[in-house]
């Protein structure tokens, strides 16, 4: 199947998203429901990779500036923007895309293998509207949030480290902190997160809701998925810094 169809069926997809729902109460409970799976549950690995780019930066740019002339405050500032701009939307969401974009692929998967979306279909429920509009719409609620928090961790590493290792002072770094800082560069990541949430849901439920087949092409569809969603991450990252910066 060539892309221009692929695209072609991903536009319907979403199109057929976007209709009247049967029951408001049924589709309200499946958003929490996975506002849950998708933001708590990828709550631990986001803290965890978000402290570990902190902290690597930190280590790695203090090993670049050697200079004297070069005040160790720039330190602070060049982590703070690094993780703001680059490693807290665009590492957390190809990270997601693989936890996050693997399940919803291999879960729609199943449920066309073994004919659920075809009950549902039967029974007349619009199962475009069920079972993907909540998943796309609780990523744009939940991992923006995670971002943010991906930041918030991502800093704090990096003061940690340099506070542990004698690198950087926290005092010294404190102060970096606020010394040319552009409140846009927040704003731009979250931008990005917007962007990448789509990308990390709405491209794994497409290629897991049309999965033709048994469990080898689950299998297939869901890498297939968190590839694509992983080369079209990186793209999107740089036509949006290309555009917005």
């Amino acid at each position: 199947m060539n892309i221009f169809t692929r695209f072609g069926e991903f536009i319907l997809m979403i199109k057929g998203m976007f209709t009247k729902p049967e029951n408001w109460r049924m589709y309200w409970k499946e958003l929490m429901h996975q506002c849950v799976e998708l933001g708590i549950g990828s709550l631990g690995i986001v803290s965890i990779v978000s402290v570990f780019i902190g902290a690597v930066s930190t280590l790695q740019t203090a090993y670049q500036f050697v200079s004297p002339i070069i005040p160790r405050s720039v330190i602070a500032q060049i982590v703070r923007d690094t993780v703001i701009l680059e490693f807290a939307p665009t590492i957390t969401c190809v990270v997601l895309a693989g936890v996050v974009g693997s399940k919803i692929s291999s879960e729609l998967g199943n449920m066309r293998v073994s004919e659920q979306i075809d009950a549902l279909e039967i029974m007349g429920i619009n199962t475009k509207a069920y079972l993907i509009f909540p998943k796309i719409a609780a990523a744009l609620i939940t991992i923006p949030m995670l971002v943010v928090l991906a930041m918030t961790l991502g800093i704090w590493g990096g003061r940690f480290v340099g506070e542990v290792t004698g690198i950087l002072p926290h005092e010294i770094f404190d102060r970096g902190l606020v010394e040319a800082f552009v409140p846009y560069n927040v704003k731009f990541a979250l931008i990005k997160a917007y962007t990448f949430s789509f990308i990390i849901t709405a491209i794994p439920a497409y290629f897991g809701y049309n999965v033709k087949g048994g469990a080898l092409e689950i299998g297939r569809a869901s890498t297939t998925a968190v590839v694509s969603s992983c080369i079209i991450i990186l793209l999107a990252d740089y036509v949006l810094a290309a555009i917005l910066l």
